[in-house]
């Protein structure tokens, strides 16, 4: 009878996901602009790399660019952004520009932390993001603190904390969904579950693995959301944004997604099959799903959305021959920026 009553708890505790609505025509294009320049940088991020004009670790983001463009298609200016070391695509998403970006990932003066930070640790106060952290789930801490920064202010505004499934086993996230919902802070704990974290699955590594349930013993709302499309991630976001936003307290999105390409730049993915990849890119790929509905629904023409590609692909080659040719930091930065 206990386990009965257990289960039922834990059935209302998960809000079950809506069918997605459709985007409109503005949001469509501007979702596939969005992806695309994400998709497209880390794709010459991953050149760049291969090079050798990025140094230490690269996480690239291929494969989950619906997962933060749908977010900020949901978001309100003034919300907070913060996540992990798989970082490009979020800041990209912010409309941080690419230049600081792949600067930053090159190591050079331009770069958004003055090319002493790299992939793993760029900020933008302008933007409301704050990171890019190498730590796992150490982010999902500083999210939270960011949450009681606007609820003692009374500024209206959210915090997007996003973490993976691998950080989502991390005691730390546990205590910030305490306090969180204790205190009734407006976060929204995003986990982007690509399936592995960094080479193991999930049905290996967790015992739950429904991540929107990592909340009830802490009475905090979740929901599972299919990451690959943009419209369900816009329409889960809306709904998490306006249960915190109004003071009910966190709420998480659990966004089932996928990346294409190993944890890191390192990793050789040999802990899943190569059919197993290509399924996902031909049935499920974010940005093919908007492109083939939009030419489905009329709503534009192959020559436009060609355009758009050759737009962005001039904005990543702009991005990378300044990242390339910018100078590297003087060697008094390093005494620069430094608490003692």
């Amino acid at each position: 009878m206990a386990i009965a009553a257990r289960a039922k708890s834990a059935k209302s505790a998960s809000v079950p996901a809506a069918a997605p609505p459709a985007l409109t025509r503005d949001q469509e294009i501007f979702a596939y602009r969005e992806m695309l320049l994400i998709r497209r940088f880390e794709e010459k991020a991953g050149q760049l790399y291969g090079m050798g004009l990025i140094g230490g670790f690269c996480h690239l983001y291929i494969g989950q660019e619906a997962v933060v463009v749908g977010m900020q298609l949901a978001m309100k200016k003034g919300d907070q952004m913060i996540t992990g070391y798989r970082d490009h695509g979020h800041m990209l998403a912010c409309g941080i520009d690419p230049k600081g970006v792949m600067a930053e990932l090159t190591g050079r003066r331009g770069g958004l932390s003055k090319g002493k930070g790299g992939s793993m640790h760029m900020f933008s106060k302008e933007k409301h993001f704050y990171g890019g952290h190498g730590i796992v789930g150490a982010q999902v801490s500083l999210g939270t603190g960011l949450a009681f920064a606007n609820a003692y202010r009374k500024n209206g505004s959210v915090s997007v904390a996003y973490f993976g499934d691998g950080a989502a086993n991390q005691g730390q996230v546990y205590e910030s969904f305490n306090i969180a919902e204790l205190w009734k802070l407006p976060v929204v704990f995003v986990i982007e579950n690509n399936r592995y974290a960094m080479g193991t699955a999930v049905t290996r590594a967790s015992a739950q693995q429904d991540f929107s349930r990592r909340g009830i013993s802490f009475n905090i709302p979740g929901e599972q959301v299919d990451g690959m499309d943009v419209r369900a991630v816009k329409a889960a976001a809306e709904k998490a944004l306006a249960w915190a936003r109004e003071g009910k307290g966190p709420f998480i999105l659990e966004m089932q997604t996928y990346r294409y390409r190993g944890h890191s730049m390192s990793d050789p993915a040999k802990y899943r099959t190569k059919e197993e990849v290509q399924k996902m890119r031909e049935e499920h790929d974010p940005i093919e799903q908007v492109s083939a509905r939009m030419l489905r629904e009329k709503r534009a023409k192959e020559d436009e959305l060609k355009a758009i590609d050759q737009t962005v692909r001039a904005i990543v080659n702009e991005a990378a021959e300044f990242a390339s040719h910018n100078p590297e930091p003087d060697v008094s930065e390093l005494w620069t920026d430094i608490l003692a």
